[in-house]
């Protein structure tokens, strides 16, 4: 089960670099979530299938959290209380991240097409209804719970492999300023004097998941028994 979440986290975060230098080369994005309805919902419908599924994809990623965070847990059994909270938090952490996303391919889609087909009276009720699903679906469950669950996670975790003698001091230390910075980053949607480090964690967020990913690896290797053969 160490493996197999080392490998979660591995392949989530190499899917999530991909699925988001797509989406920048070809949807402006992240820059293009603060566009209004008229810039942003034409050229969803103009992606066409190709962007719908891409968008589909990115809102299922967050679900190998889980069971990457099973794998902590199993990694990590000094700490089981404490990584029992963190396995609660990461799955409050995937589900909110995919409720957040899933507006891109389903009800988004459906207001691009009938943005598409729509006269201009109609238009201002549209554009309100798209701004409101992005607050709240977006900013607030998506963005903000969804990063300080996935950040207290990696707290838990990160703390937990202190305790632990398999595990390097530096990475947990590591885990926990990734942490930290990733709570800062979350408030992004309240102050924007932090943009700047959510700017940063667009790229730290990924790098952490492969840097813990590996060492649940390293972890799982040290800790398979050697099989002595004649």
């Amino acid at each position: 089960m160490i493996t197999v979440g080392g490998a979660s986290l591995i392949i989530g975060a190499l899917a999530f670099i991909a699925v988001f230098t797509y989406l920048a080369a070809n949807f402006s994005y992240p820059d293009i979530l603060e566009g209004t309805a008229s810039e942003v919902l034409p050229r969803l419908r103009d992606g066409g299938t190709v962007m719908r599924s891409v968008w589909a994809l990115y809102a299922v990623l967050p679900l190998l959290l889980i069971p990457g965070a099973v794998g902590a847990k199993s990694a990590c059994p000094a700490s089981r209380p404490r990584m029992t909270l963190a396995l609660v938090f990461a799955t409050l952490a995937a589900f909110s991240m995919c409720l957040g996303l899933m507006r891109w391919p389903s009800i988004h889609w459906v207001l691009a097409e009938a943005y598409a087909d729509s006269g201009a009276e109609a238009a201002p009720a549209l554009d309100a209804l798209f701004s409101g699903l992005n607050i709240y679906l977006g900013n607030y469950i998506g963005e903000f719970l969804g990063e300080t669950m996935l950040a207290t996670f990696f707290l838990l975790s990160s703390a937990s492999m202190l305790d632990e003698d398999q595990f390097p001091s530096w990475l947990g230390w590591s885990g926990i300023n990734v942490s930290l910075l990733l709570i800062i980053g979350a408030f992004r949607n309240v102050t924007p004097t932090v943009q700047v480090i959510a700017d940063l964690n667009n790229g730290l967020l990924p790098l952490w998941m492969i840097v813990m990913g590996s060492g649940m690896f390293w972890y799982a290797a040290r800790d398979r028994p050697v099989v002595l053969t004649e």
